[in-house]
């Protein structure tokens, strides 16, 4: 079985300019038979799915529920519940990824470092968090080992991290635009149709491939030193909207019967 595990939807992340339905077609005549949404810090996009489009067009296509998240000190990080589970405190941002794995693990769902080797803010191994917690690796449960927006070598670092803690890797094109849509795969050993068995492969570690190709047109090619005040600008961003939801991260995990200053 043949997915996508890593694509932002238009629905769900405002720097993504591709609908739910234009991935599904796309996917569908590359020879996908599945993907993960896995929209910034929100499930709107598989909602979207979820509300428009299941059981009425695509019967043969599988669309997983998925989130990538914003940790405020290790980047971004891959989540995928079991299907019968809701966390609103997984649509707010800024959780350490000590609490964000407590939280997960706790609920039966699993999760991993997006891009581990990419840029800077948005990447586990470029964090201060990593550099002084490198035993945190074996606390995941996968690790994206390759994404279509990253170059080669950071690639080849994320895929000898895997080998090095007997890690499953996954494939993600983390496409924004329809042009990258399908540059990337996971190849599943046998047919899946909800987030709990897609669980239960990872954590049996069944056989799981990943490739594609380098896409070649993302934005912080094209702009160059440029990007470097985007990503800076990003981590502001990122920061206070961390910050601003510090309450309601509380209530919810209060609510969760988490004890937060446990696992900070």
């Amino acid at each position: 079985m043949k997915l996508d595990m890593h694509c932002h939807t238009k629905e769900g992340s405002v720097d993504s300019k591709v609908g739910v339905e234009e991935y599904i077609e796309t996917l569908i005549s590359k020879g996908y038979d599945g993907m993960l949404i896995t929209d910034h810090d929100t499930y709107n996009g598989y909602r979207y799915w979820k509300k428009e489009l299941k059981g009425k067009k695509y019967q043969d296509f599988v669309v997983l529920k998925g989130i990538e998240y914003d940790t405020n000190n290790a980047g971004h990080m891959l989540v995928i519940m079991p299907e019968n589970v809701k966390l609103r405190i997984l649509e707010m941002r800024g959780m350490p990824l000590p609490m964000l794995l407590f939280i997960v693990h706790s609920f039966g769902g699993i999760v991993g470092p997006a891009h581990p080797f990419g840029e800077k803010y948005l990447s586990l191994a470029n964090t201060k968090f990593f550099r002084k917690n490198r035993s945190i690796v074996n606390k995941f449960d996968f690790i994206e080992t390759f994404n279509s927006c990253e170059p080669a070598e950071r690639n080849i670092q994320a895929r000898q991290l895997a080998n090095i803690h007997d890690k499953p890797g996954f494939g993600g094109s983390d496409s924004h635009k329809v042009e990258c849509i399908g540059t990337a795969f996971t190849r599943l050993p046998y047919r899946i149709t909800k987030e709990s068995e897609l669980i239960r492969m990872v954590k049996e570690k069944q056989p799981i491939q990943y490739g594609g190709v380098i896409y070649k047109g993302t934005t912080k090619e094209k702009i160059g030193k440029v990007n470097d005040v985007l990503l800076y600008s990003f981590w502001v961003y990122n920061k206070v909207l961390g910050l601003s939801k510090v309450r309601k991260r509380r209530g919810q995990a209060r609510y969760l019967n988490i004890n937060v200053k446990n696992i900070n």
